[in-house]
């Protein structure tokens, strides 16, 4: 991968809805280069998908999400692997991370309302095999997601212009 892809990357990790002319713009590249090196950052899966940053308590669907921190038991020849694999399959868990610290694995879950995220842990995460301990933080205010802030910017006045 050379600066020119990762230069895209970056583009479109900010703004992947911008066209290819915007982005022949932004950059040297010419616009049927721009669509060959997404399409060939694609195949590879280096981009993975499109998605949309949502503010959830502003389209009030009234979630709750908690951070769901366990400690593991690793297991020989797979370390941590399978036992995250079996926690992703769960629709509840949004992102699953290993991580360092006195946590192994880092869950953002979310659920209807507390009660909902207690019972997704209590009667599916907690019980299985190689879990050792759970903690439970839940997230009261998101300000900021995958670097979009979600306070209200107010819109800036151009100063007029006098040579």
């Amino acid at each position: 991968m050379d600066d020119k892809d990762l230069e895209l990357l970056r583009i479109l990790e900010e703004n992947s809805r911008l066209s290819t002319e915007e982005i022949a713009t932004m950059t040297s590249l010419g616009k049927a280069e721009i669509e060959n090196r997404i399409r060939a950052l694609e195949d590879t899966h280096v981009i993975m998908r499109y998605s949309t940053v949502v503010n959830w308590e502003r389209a009030g669907n009234g979630e709750v999400s908690a951070i769901i921190e366990l400690k593991v038991s690793p297991e020989r020849d797979f370390g941590y692997d399978r036992i995250a694999e079996r926690l992703s399959r769960f629709r509840q868990v949004k992102s699953l991370r290993l991580i360092t610290g006195t946590y192994d694995l880092q869950l953002l879950v979310t659920g209807k309302n507390m009660q909902d995220v207690s019972r997704f842990v209590s009667e599916h995460v907690a019980p299985m095999d190689r879990i050792r301990e759970t903690a439970t933080h839940i997230i009261m205010k998101s300000y900021k997601e995958n670097g979009n802030t979600f306070f209200e910017q107010p819109e800036t006045e151009r100063l007029p212009y006098s040579p």
